[in-house]
């Protein structure tokens, strides 16, 4: 098998197996315990959960093409394979040229957008939670690790580095709320519509190229 099919046949495996999770995604976020989730984030979304979002953006993406000028940071398996950034989207070098190129991001984007709530609240119990009991190392221990752990996704190392600081803002939203009187339970939900709608403001830009693209083409 030579190195051109390889790199197709792990791209297709990878595409498959995360269209399997985004399924099994919309499937939980139908369940009694997922429609709870969902329901709680969006009733709680309000305008501060929004504002800060283009300033967040601009400071990952800043820190990440700095970080990514960085000789290995740029590195990520994903794209070692022919992937093109987040394999969740779904865009890869074995689609570009052809009307695959967008109909299988907007796709994944479409199975992406039910469960959107139940994917930043798992994160956000895992990376959060509790956080109000954490000493300032172990916050910024968890900080980075929750950008890392991207990494492992597929994201080049920069960029995951860099998400550290979306990983900060949460955290802030969540021990602001913790402040403010919430339960750790209700922090965590603070925080996740926080996560929500920062992850929902990227599915907007990248829905926004594919249409360029589309467009374009």
């Amino acid at each position: 098998m030579d190195a051109d099919l390889a790199s197709t046949v792990i791209t297709v495996a990878v595409l498959g197996f995360m269209a399997t999770r985004l399924v099994g995604g919309v499937r939980a976020s139908r369940s009694s315990s997922g429609r709870a989730v969902v329901s709680a984030v969006l009733r709680r979304l309000r305008w501060r959960h929004v504002w800060p979002i283009p300033i967040v953006l601009t400071a990952v993406i800043v820190v990440a093409s700095a970080l990514m000028a960085v000789p290995g940071l740029d590195w990520g398996w994903w794209t070692a394979v022919g992937g093109e950034g987040n394999p969740v989207f779904g865009s890869s070098e074995a689609t570009a040229g052809t009307v695959w190129e967008w109909v299988v991001p907007a796709v994944f984007m479409v199975l992406l957008v039910p469960a959107l709530p139940l994917f930043a609240h798992a994160e956000e119990r895992l990376f959060r939670r509790g956080a109000e009991h954490w000493n300032r190392r172990r916050r910024v221990g968890k900080t980075v690790q929750f950008g890392l752990v991207h990494a492992i996704v597929g994201i080049p190392i920069g960029a995951a580095l860099a998400l550290s600081l979306g990983g900060a803002y949460f955290l802030a939203v969540y021990l602001r709320a913790h402040r403010r009187g919430a339960s750790t339970a209700d922090a965590t939900l603070e925080s996740t519509t926080a996560h929500t709608a920062y992850n929902g403001a990227i599915i907007v830009i990248v829905l926004g190229a594919l249409a360029a693209t589309a467009v374009i083409r």
